[in-house]
């Protein structure tokens, strides 16, 4: 079959290879244009030690989102031998638990155990929000001002009233015990901001993460990158890596090594950077930013305890202060802390014990070593929150640091993980997605700077709406031209 249009997608994360697999697999000729080695952006995998160990995202929630791209390329495929979930192979195993959490001396897992002070509200809080999944798959994957979203939106509607935000809402909730409602409220920095600057519907999360379930690919999270390649290049994508793109306008995209052709384009590239491209200078940066990353990854000299959680939340003394010090760009006195704990047995390739620690940290472009203050100070008060034995310096044989600087080299301002600070109902799935606009109808995004928080299930249902526009765009005739 011929091929009906030239589409190039700029940048190999997952974003960019969920939109260029789609693309693919309904036909179009699809050139995808990686600036570094390797795929995956910030879902990468690192070796530290002689030891693997996968960056970004740590969990996958929301695994119907996965299902879903999987039925819309079977749907969409232009050829009988393919088949999306034979050619993905990703095998999700659900964990335990969504995590443990450390707050003012109070430990507790989620979903909240029986015997713990705070497992009656719980129990009320989870009947409340837990079966609201479905909900919020349909946002993902739906755009919300579509029709089959309606029901959806009407639901959440009737749940959280005129309480628009994540903090107005928890608060209106008096029965909530204080320190339950912190660890509620501090999964809005997967957004990358305060509960102040998200919708309502960040509140509902933990507990729909404590009923479907939270996951994990067989092999690590960069599993679902390998994944995704498999779709795009089953489908025929020309795979590029190692080419930076230079500049970009209707019609062609450019590189060092050579123009291409395109009768659409799909960036899956940081924001900030794409203004850049697209003006043929950096832009100004944005004056509010979400929050970055100090992320420790460690080898260690032995193994940890066997009742250490695979996902543990160490909270600061002060949320509203972590809040205003990340807006404000400026080191929090404590931040947030996960704790993510990798058994050797567990990888099936690594001999030794692995560890992630990812401290929140301002979008201020710094570098950070192990010895920086901040980090130093940090460390120290997570290992001993979270009641390891020794401390971090006696356990880490070797680490590797990825700081706002390292994440600023992608071209986000600052490091900002999700980009600039939006309007509250811009934030996660409520939002109307700028996919693209009427100036430039060739151009199409993707991403987390599109779709701010709600990690993986966000970016691939981002770009799983955007494809759905792009795909109606593009002419049904082979051959044809935007």
């Amino acid at each position: 079959m011929v091929p009906m249009s030239r589409v190039v997608v700029v940048g190999g994360g997952v974003a960019g290879l969920t939109a260029a697999a789609l693309s693919a697999w309904a036909g179009h000729a699809v050139t995808l244009l990686e600036g570094n080695s390797n795929l995956g952006g910030k879902s990468r995998r690192i070796e530290v030690d002689g030891q693997v160990i996968d960056t970004g995202p740590s969990l996958f929630t929301f695994p119907a989102v996965w299902k879903e791209l999987l039925r819309r390329l079977d749907d969409s495929s232009q050829g009988p031998s393919l088949a999306a979930e034979e050619t993905a192979r990703l095998n999700l195993e659900r964990l335990p638990e969504v995590g443990r959490y450390f707050f003012r001396g109070q430990v507790c897992s989620l979903p909240v155990p029986p015997g713990h002070p705070w497992h009656p509200a719980w129990e009320r809080f989870a009947a409340l929000h837990g079966p609201i999944g479905p909900d919020v798959t349909r946002l993902l994957t739906t755009a919300p001002l579509a029709r089959d979203a309606h029901p959806s939106l009407a639901r959440l509607g009737r749940l959280y009233g005129h309480r628009l935000t994540t903090r107005s809402y928890l608060d209106s909730l008096t029965w909530l015990p204080d320190g339950l409602r912190e660890v509620i409220a501090i999964h809005t920095l997967n957004a990358g901001v305060g509960p102040s600057r998200t919708p309502a519907l960040y509140a509902s999360m933990p507990a729909v993460m404590a009923r479907d379930g939270v996951w994990v690919p067989r092999g690590g999270i960069h599993e679902l990158v390998r994944a995704l390649e498999r779709l795009a290049r089953a489908a025929g994508v020309d795979v590029r890596t190692d080419e930076p793109v230079l500049s970009l306008e209707r019609g062609e995209v450019r590189t060092a090594q050579r123009a291409y052709r395109a009768d659409a384009v799909v960036s899956s590239i940081d924001a900030h950077r794409l203004e850049g491209l697209l003006r043929g200078r950096t832009p100004r940066p944005p004056r509010k930013l979400s929050c970055s990353a100090v992320a420790v990854y460690a080898a260690l000299k032995r193994p940890l305890p066997a009742d250490v959680s695979r996902h543990s939340v160490v909270l600061p003394e002060d949320p509203p202060e972590l809040y205003a010090s990340l807006e404000a760009q400026r080191e929090p006195a404590q931040t947030m802390a996960f704790l993510n704990h990798y058994p050797a047995t567990d990888s099936g390739t690594n001999a030794a014990d692995t560890l992630a620690v990812l401290l929140t940290a301002p979008s201020n472009g710094q570098r950070y070593g192990l010895q920086s203050d901040f980090v130093d100070r940090e460390l120290r008060r997570v290992w001993n929150t979270a009641g390891l034995p020794g401390s971090f310096d006696t356990h880490a044989e070797e680490c590797a640091i990825l700081d706002p600087n390292y994440f600023s080299l992608a071209g986000a301002s600052g490091g900002a993980l999700y980009g600039p600070i939006r309007p509250v109902l811009m934030s996660g799935p409520l939002h109307r997605p700028a996919h693209h606009s009427l100036k430039r109808p060739w151009l199409w995004r993707v991403g987390a700077s599109v779709h701010p928080g709600g990690g993986l299930p966000a970016v691939l249902g981002g770009a799983m709406m955007a494809m759905d526009g792009l795909l109606r765009a593009l002419p049904s005739g082979p051959g044809g031209s935007t």
